[in-house]
């Protein structure tokens, strides 16, 4: 972005401020690191962060995205592949990454024009929900913390990008809270992107068409200078926005050398996938287990030191009930696998292929309140029961909102935390085949089911020995998994994530 006022190069090891009256031309003066001391700006630099917050809060702040956050803006090409693998598959995704040797030859403007028109040019518009769902998470990795803690500290900021609009603007405005994403738009056609970007606009930078209307003459607009060189990433802690949702399937940055790596894998991953799968379903747990631990799974089970005491209702043969957090689909026969006996589950949004080929009796539930009650009624006469209150899976250290629905059926209810672990690909998604998420899960080289098996709750905090609301015990279940896996508990429910991610209410009509 060398020659206008959002150039962002390295002069020196701490942040400067440069700052222009707003009443610059559509056009602004070149300004480059040879020339430090151009006619129109004066530099302003402070040693310390605290120095700048009362100078940078009434500034307006002009930042490159790429240059002033994100650590390795030397190379776009892992989001571009996180753009073809989520967005347009396997295939495409190869053809990206054996054109990405000619990708970085040329550089510059003809390589990115390339990288774009093969991740989009096919894609249904519509359908295009990578830069809200995937890249925030990826790219909130890739942030240096000093960066955005300067940004941070600014009124209002102008993020500017080489990045098309659809790929940055969801971090920019969700997280970093932009008033103003300033990037190129895909070109459109009967609803299909085309791969081509519409041409840079000479007067992008000038205030007064950025914001819409004119500024006044006392504000002033600046720039943000950095070097990167000790930037350190931003922990998950200094996050602007808790990340609690994303969404996609590759759960690592696919730099060149781990895409090529996965690819590589790619093939055993499978082979891996159906050995896992014929030996869970048609061989008894005290046989699979070593089996599943050669393939490189990692189980790890923790049960109460005392053992869990019967009930009045246990006594009478009904079921107990299992009640656990959600993290995959295969939450409930690793729940059996952890009590070494046969259980029946309750699910949201079963797939018809999962339900056919999943080795224990699973039921799928219809959001009806009195339907569902009466099924979990019935398979609690037949037996013991799991049940995944938060309706949906999450993957990162946060709970969902638990239904209530449980706590009324039964007294006799055992907490289950459940975390998990993957290092290749995420086994759940919102958008893609729910069909496939199994399938996803055990490719990955060494999945991580990790269970801890809770006392049972007391009878005092039970609905009709305890004399709790249905809430209450909802509430209290969902406190002592947060608080066994050091999880943070939410309102948050099925619907707030399927609208966040897939842009539906996370019905079964609506999921693929």
């Amino acid at each position: 972005m060398s020659g206008n006022l959002c150039s962002l190069e390295a002069l020196s090891s701490s942040f400067q401020v440069h700052s222009k009256p707003s009443n610059i031309s559509s056009s602004p003066p070149e300004h480059k690191a040879s020339q430090p001391h151009a006619t129109h700006f004066n530099f302003q630099k402070f040693k310390t962060l605290a120095q700048k917050a009362k100078v940078l809060s009434n500034k307006t702040v002009l930042f490159h995205f790429e240059e002033a956050l994100l650590k390795s803006s030397a190379s776009l090409f892992p989001y571009f592949l996180l753009v073809a693998f989520e967005a347009g598959g396997l295939l495409r995704a190869m053809i990206l990454f054996l054109l990405s040797p000619l990708v970085f030859l040329v550089g510059g403007e003809l390589g990115l024009n390339i990288m774009v028109f093969l991740c989009f040019c096919g894609i249904r518009k519509d359908r295009m929900r990578v830069g809200t769902a995937v890249l925030p998470k990826f790219f909130l990795e890739d942030v240096g913390s000093e960066g955005l803690d300067v940004v941070m500290r600014c009124g209002k900021k102008v993020g500017v990008s080489e990045l098309p609009r659809v790929m940055v603007e969801g971090l920019l405005k969700d997280y970093v809270g932009v008033d103003v994403v300033v990037a190129r738009e895909l070109k459109v056609v009967a609803g299909y992107f085309v791969g081509l970007m519409e041409e840079k606009k000479t007067n992008c930078f000038d205030p007064n068409v950025i914001f819409g209307e004119e500024i006044k003459t006392d504000s002033q607009t600046i720039g943000i200078i950095a070097e990167k060189q000790n930037w350190k990433t931003l922990a998950k802690q200094k996050y602007p926005k808790p990340l609690i949702f994303h969404d996609g399937r590759l759960a690592f940055f696919p730099t060149p050398a781990a895409t090529l790596a996965m690819f590589m894998y790619f093939p055993l991953g499978i082979f891996i996938c159906i050995i896992r799968f014929l030996t869970g379903i048609f061989l008894p747990h005290s046989i699979s287990s070593p089996i599943l631990a050669f393939t490189g799974t990692i189980t790890t089970i923790s049960k109460p030191k005392s053992p869990i005491s019967l009930t009045n209702d246990a006594q009478k043969q009904r079921g107990r009930l299992y009640v656990c957090n959600h993290r995959t689909l295969l939450d409930p026969l690793y729940v059996q696998l952890a009590i070494d006996k046969s259980l029946s589950a309750v699910t949201y949004s079963l797939s018809k292929v999962n339900e056919k080929i999943a080795p224990m009796k699973t039921i799928g539930l219809t959001r009806d309140r009195e339907r569902d009650a009466k099924t979990m009624e019935k398979l609690l006469q037949q037996g013991d029961l799991v049940v995944c209150p938060e309706g949906t899976t999450c993957r990162e250290p946060y709970l969902l909102r638990f239904s209530p629905l449980f706590a009324e059926l039964t007294d006799d209810i055992v907490p289950v935390a459940i975390d998990v672990k993957v290092n290749m690909f995420y086994g759940t998604c919102a958008s893609g085949f729910k069909s496939l998420d199994p399938v996803f899960h055990f490719m990955n080289p060494h999945p991580v089911y990790t269970l801890q098996l809770l006392d049972k709750l007391p009878e005092q905090e039970t609905c009709n020995l305890g004399g709790k609301s249905r809430f209450e015990v909802a509430n209290h279940v969902q406190n002592e998994i947060g608080k066994a896996l050091g999880f943070e508990s939410t309102g948050l429910t099925r619907k707030d994530k399927y609208m966040v991610l897939a842009g539906n209410d996370g019905s079964l009509k609506s999921s693929r």
